[in-house]
C-alpha cells in the first residue's frame, strides 16, 4: 500500500478541497447505482454548513490525492443537535452541551483500498488530540453493513445483527453506545456514540 500522509485543514483549506471530500465521500459509501449525483450534491451541501460551525476541525488522509477525511465542530449550546434522542438524555451530556464542552465527530471516510490499514484510527486520534471538549460524539448509521470505516449492534427485538464498519471503529477506539436519535423514520435512526477525552 501507498504510504498515507495525514494533515490538518483549515477551514479555508477544507473549503478549497470540498471537491475532492465529495470524491471521497461518494466512493466510500458507494451509494445505489445512479444516485452518486444525489449523494454528492447532499453532501457539498451539508459539508457547506459543517465548515462554518463553531470549532470546526479536520484531518486528511492523502496518498498522491484524497484518500479519507474526519471532520467534526462543537455541538450547539441549544441542545438542538440532541432533540431526536430517544428517552432521557443525561443530565452531565446536556451540561457539557449547554457549556459549549461537546464536540461532534461528523464524518469519517476512508475509501475502500485504504480500509483495515489504521487510516481510520490514525485520522480519527489526530482530530481529536487537541481538543479542549470534555465530551465527544458521534452519530452511526445502523444500515450499511458494507460502508467501510466505522459499525455494530444489536437489533430492535434485542437479538444480534451483524456489525457494520462504523459501529465495530468507534466501539475499538473505547467509545460507549448511549442510545439512539430516531427523527423522523426509522430508516433515518443512527446510534449515538460517546467518549469522553482521556486527560
Amino acid at each position: 500500500m501507498t504510504e498515507v500522509y495525514l494533515r490538518r485543514l483549515s477551514r479555508w483549506q477544507a473549503e478549497q478541497q470540498r471537491a475532492a471530500v465529495a470524491d471521497v465521500y461518494v466512493t466510500a459509501y458507494r451509494g445505489a447505482a445512479g444516485a452518486e449525483y444525489r449523494d454528492r450534491q447532499g453532501f457539498l451541501d451539508r459539508f457547506e454548513q459543517h465548515v462554518q460551525r463553531l470549532g470546526f476541525d479536520m484531518m486528511v488522509a492523502d496518498a498522491g490525492g484524497l484518500v479519507g477525511c474526519a471532520y467534526g465542530f462543537r455541538v450547539e449550546r441549544t441542545g438542538e443537535w440532541w432533540s431526536d434522542f430517544r428517552g432521557e438524555l443525561p443530565t452531565d451530556i446536556e451540561e457539557l452541551t449547554a457549556s459549549g464542552r461537546t464536540f461532534l465527530l461528523a464524518e469519517l471516510m476512508v475509501l475502500p483500498a485504504h480500509r483495515r490499514h489504521g487510516v481510520a484510527t490514525l485520522m480519527g486520534e489526530r482530530l481529536l488530540a487537541r481538543l479542549d471538549t470534555d465530551l465527544v460524539v458521534a452519530a452511526v448509521d445502523l444500515e450499511r453493513p458494507d460502508d467501510g470505516e466505522d459499525r455494530d449492534g444489536e437489533d430492535g427485538d434485542g437479538g444480534s445483527r451483524p456489525a457494520n464498519a462504523a459501529q465495530e471503529t468507534v466501539r475499538a477506539w473505547g467509545w460507549s453506545k448511549l442510545g439512539l436519535l430516531a427523527p423522523h423514520s426509522p430508516s433515518a435512526v443512527r446510534e449515538v456514540w460517546i467518549r469522553r477525552p482521556l486527560r
